[in-house]
C-alpha cells in the first residue's frame, strides 16, 4: 500500500458563518470549533475573539478567519429572486 504524505491543512480559529436574517441580521461565530455567539459587526466579531483569549486578530488573514457566505462586510442577508 502507498503512503501518500499530505501536508495537514490546519483550519482558522474563527469561523464567521453566512448571515441570519432577522432584526438585526447576525452571523454566528465559532472559535476552534465552539460557538461562541452571535455577531452584528466586524467589531463583534473581534470582541468575541479577544473574549475567547485570541489577542492579535487579522481579518483579512485566511489563516486567521474563515468567513462563509459572504466576506467582513457582508452583514445584510442576501436576497435571491425568481
Amino acid at each position: 500500500m502507498t503512503e501518500i504524505n499530505e501536508p495537514l491543512v490546519e483550519a482558522p480559529p474563527i469561523v464567521v458563518w453566512p448571515v441570519t436574517p432577522g432584526e438585526p441580521p447576525f452571523r454566528l461565530v465559532e472559535i476552534r470549533g465552539e460557538a461562541v455567539g452571535k455577531a452584528e459587526s466586524i467589531v463583534d466579531v473581534v470582541t468575541l475573539a479577544h473574549d475567547a483569549g485570541l489577542v492579535h486578530v487579522d481579518l483579512d488573514d485566511p489563516a486567521v478567519v474563515r468567513w462563509v457566505g459572504g466576506g467582513k462586510y457582508t452583514w445584510a442577508p442576501h436576497h435571491r429572486f425568481l
